[in-house]
């Protein structure tokens, strides 16, 4: 198949998804371009009968040529593509141009995985090659589709976030039918649901929190443990009332009325809720964590941190925003659970340094973890004072009991 002469300004430069070879003696190293551009960006272009400085020096294309560049292909990239061939004339000279997509991540050329970079072709590591399996498995996961049926979906709690977004002014339709709301959402897919939206809108999913309160910095004893189910929004509300209700308040007494006051800004446990929620690895069979302690409260999420980002570079307003669930994080956007994209661990940061709360941003081999530390004087002060309205009664009879006699042990 022979196409029309294109511009040298469309053409004629490498980046990460083009490029350049001189002709098909190249097809060796040709076939490993493919490869690492597949691994980087799913797909790419690539031209024989250019050189890699952008001249158009040609060669002869014939059908014959054409057929062996696609059986090269075939036998020597793992997993299996389809590329478009065909002979291209730019500036009056022959061409081929191969143009490839794949989302079956990783691939391998000649028993080998390749990852692009800038221009370049390079070898992955061992480590490399597992942290991109990882990556992919769990970019995948959203996109890919659910068993869950449309009668599946809760109805209700869709309406709701329908009415929320539009409150907040990011989406302009109205609640008609769970199926023209999900495809307004893009969260169907051949008039099925991804997996997304199970996560999202289905009561019965694999998602789940687990929160308990322990008696002192270790877990050896606890005093009350839960496991949350449901939705994703719902995950978030029963979580955010788990930690109202166990966190010390402390009332104030100002003319305009009582005010209670958080050991912990509500608006930073807010955050860091909806965000381990958000970007948590799907891909993985481990629950979200919130754990209570004598002297902090633990929020653990199974997805690890951005490679090569530290929290210090968010915290800085720096870091550049990487969605592990592009499609979960766009739907709380819209209805304004996520703010700013990029901007979660900062708002933490400033929530808490305002009120003078310490917060840790941990990074772990199997996930993230944010650490609120509780101020000693503001819990001694909930206990004498008898506020702390947020415990459970049988946490409260002990506080009383504590507080009516100082010496006991």
């Amino acid at each position: 198949m022979e196409n029309p002469l294109m511009h040298k300004e469309n053409l004629l430069h490498e980046t990460e998804k083009v490029e350049l070879k001189k002709s098909t003696a190249e097809l060796k190293e040709a076939i490993i371009s493919i490869s690492a551009i597949l691994n980087k960006h799913n797909k790419g272009v690539l031209y024989f009968g250019v050189k890699n400085d952008g001249t158009v020096i040609g060669q002869d294309v014939s059908e014959s040529t054409l057929r062996g560049i696609s059986q090269a292909i075939a036998s020597h990239i793992e997993a299996k593509i389809y590329p478009e061939i065909t002979k291209e004339i730019i500036d009056g000279k022959e061409c081929v141009k191969v143009q490839f997509s794949g989302d079956e991540i990783p691939y391998f050329a000649n028993g080998k995985p390749y990852i692009r970079v800038a221009d370049e072709d390079k070898l992955m590591s061992v480590n490399e090659l597992k942290k991109l399996i990882l990556k992919t498995a769990n970019y995948l996961w959203e996109s890919r589709l659910s068993d869950k049926k449309f009668n599946d979906i809760n109805k209700e709690a869709l309406q709701q976030f329908i009415q929320r977004a539009n409150e907040a002014k990011r989406i302009n339709f109205k609640f008609t039918t769970v199926e023209d709301v999900l495809a307004k959402l893009h969260l169907i897919k051949s008039d099925k649901l991804l997996r997304a939206a199970e996560v999202l809108f289905c009561n019965d999913n694999t998602v789940e929190v687990q929160a308990a309160v322990f008696a002192g910095t270790d877990k050896l004893t606890f005093l009350d443990i839960k496991q949350f189910k449901g939705n994703l929004l719902s995950l978030k509300e029963q979580s955010e009332n788990y930690i109202k209700e166990h966190i010390n308040w402390r009332a104030n007494l100002t003319p305009a009325g009582r005010e209670e006051i958080p050991e912990i800004p509500l608006r930073a446990i807010e955050e860091a809720i909806v965000n381990s929620l958000c970007h948590r690895d799907y891909s993985i069979q481990k629950s979200n964590e919130i754990a209570f302690y004598s002297d902090r409260i633990e929020m653990f999420n199974p997805g690890q941190f951005p490679e090569n980002k530290e929290p210090e570079d968010y915290i800085k307003g720096k870091g550049e925003s990487i969605l592990r669930n592009p499609l979960i994080a766009n739907t709380l956007y819209l209805s304004k659970d996520i703010e700013k994209w990029g901007s979660g661990i900062k708002r933490i940061y400033d929530e808490c340094k305002g009120a003078g709360v310490k917060v840790v941003f941990e990074k772990e081999s199997t996930g993230f973890k944010v650490i609120f530390y509780r101020p000693v004087d503001f819990v001694a002060g909930g206990v004498n004072e008898g506020l702390n309205e947020g415990l459970n009664e049988g946490l409260k009879s002990l506080l009383k009991v504590i507080g009516e006699n100082p010496g006991i042990k």
